[in-house]
């Protein structure tokens, strides 16, 4: 059962919320983490893209960056930026999307349970992305930014949360770049702090949404310091990482959608030819067209829209992966016809997420720059967390959740 406890969380005083929050470090490259953060000193992209504190063209890997992190890290609490609270709480994060609101509950998840497989995983991590958020949490001695949880529906839960929303929050604001709005409530009350706890306790296994390196970097960090203190007893502080936990009903997934810059010498004629083995070709003509259902397609080619249905046989329904339409599609259109064997390192591919829209799709093949885009309709969370509690792992690039965490509503300290 789910292990969790709550956390004297280190946040910005009110007024200065908005100057110090933050997307999360993994979705913008550095050149837009210098360009958003401007001349404003109090900005968390000094924290945790703290190469922008160089030159430009300064590798984010460079020691002294990692450095930098920890010496900006001590700046923001010297000066007051981020200050810790008193007692030990948990914190309610809101994200509305669109006039769609998903309530969190910011938690520190034990160690053990990741380690254990209760903390349940859907993506393969990459060791030196691994190395590089563990390199930020030693030289921190904090978590700065959450890892994103699901867990299975709760009414328990979901009553404490309505409640809470019902009042008014420690932060209320909309973010500059995605232009959603996002709350923060403190849950300081002793008897809601225990029911928290111990319905998580009955929960069979958490999911982790977005966040796998965070999620394994943390783990890794907390099992050296407990590996370094003879006297560890499981309850330090560093055993225990923080993340926002969602129900796993509320989220949204949007599409993930690729791009290829060729056709594997192929014309447009033949390619369409060939597509038709393992699906229906309908040809949708030159208005947008999106995937209406499950293992339907949207393809874009010579600037025109094409559905294409996935044909009997081609998938199988009780396989946990076989089924989505990520493997569907890398299968027979992207190995089979066009020669992609390896989604992550193969340069004629590139993903688009569905925030975009589909107009980023037609952009970027009418620019030329790429000669055909697919747009793939989003798996389910029910579907991850079947993936998940298979011990599989899903298709690279197969899920893309929005919206993101903004990132310095609150930090956990490991000491």
């Amino acid at each position: 059962m789910a292990t969790i406890k709550p956390f004297r969380g280190l946040r910005p005083p009110r007024n200065l919320v908005e100057q110090i929050e933050s997307r999360p470090y993994d979705v913008l490259e550095s050149d837009e983490a210098r360009a958003e953060a401007g001349d404003n000193e109090m900005s968390l992209y000094h924290i945790i893209k703290p190469e922008i504190d160089f030159p430009e063209g300064t590798s984010e890997y460079d020691p002294r960056v990692y450095e930098k992190a920890a010496e900006n890290f001590k700046k923001f609490q010297d000066k007051g930026w981020l200050v810790q609270d008193a007692k030990e709480m948990y914190y309610i994060y809101a994200q509305t999307m669109n006039d769609k609101t998903q309530y969190g509950l910011v938690i520190c998840a034990h160690t053990k349970d990741y380690q254990s497989g209760l903390i349940k995983k859907h993506e393969l991590t990459r060791r030196d992305k691994e190395e590089d958020r563990m390199k930020h949490v030693r030289v921190n001695n904090a978590n700065i930014e959450p890892v994103f949880f699901a867990y299975p529906d709760n009414a328990v839960l979901n009553d404490l949360l309505m409640r809470y929303a019902a009042t008014e929050p420690e932060y209320d604001f909309i973010a500059p770049i995605d232009g959603f709005r996002h709350q923060f409530w403190l849950v300081s009350d002793d008897a809601d702090i225990a029911l928290i706890t111990s319905e998580f306790a009955k929960m069979p296994a958490l999911y982790i949404a977005d966040g796998h390196h965070r999620s394994a970097a943390a783990a890794l960090v907390g099992a050296e310091k407990a590996a370094q203190n003879p006297n560890n007893k499981g309850t330090e502080e560093y055993n225990y990482f923080m993340a926002v936990a969602f129900q796993a009903s509320q989220l949204t997934i949007l599409d993930y959608n690729r791009v290829v810059r060729d056709l594997n010498g192929m014309t447009a004629e033949e390619f369409l030819s060939a597509l038709q083995k393992n699906f229906v070709v309908q040809d949708k003509g030159t208005a947008e067209y999106r995937p209406k259902v499950a293992h339907e397609f949207s393809l874009y080619l010579e600037g025109r829209w094409y559905s294409l249905t996935a044909r009997p046989g081609t998938y199988d329904d009780s396989d946990p992966i076989g089924v989505l339409d990520v493997d569907i599609s890398s299968r027979l259109i992207l190995d089979e016809l066009l020669g992609i064997k390896d989604l992550r390192s193969d340069k004629r591919i590139d993903f688009v997420g569905g925030l975009r829209g589909l107009g980023e799709l037609k952009r970027r093949v009418d620019s030329g720059e790429m000669k055909m885009a697919l747009a793939l309709y989003p798996v389910s969370m029910q579907q991850i967390m079947d993936i998940a509690d298979s011990g599989n792992i899903m298709p690279p690039k197969a899920t893309w959740f929005e919206p993101k965490l903004r990132s310095g509503l609150v930090i956990h300290k490991l000491d």
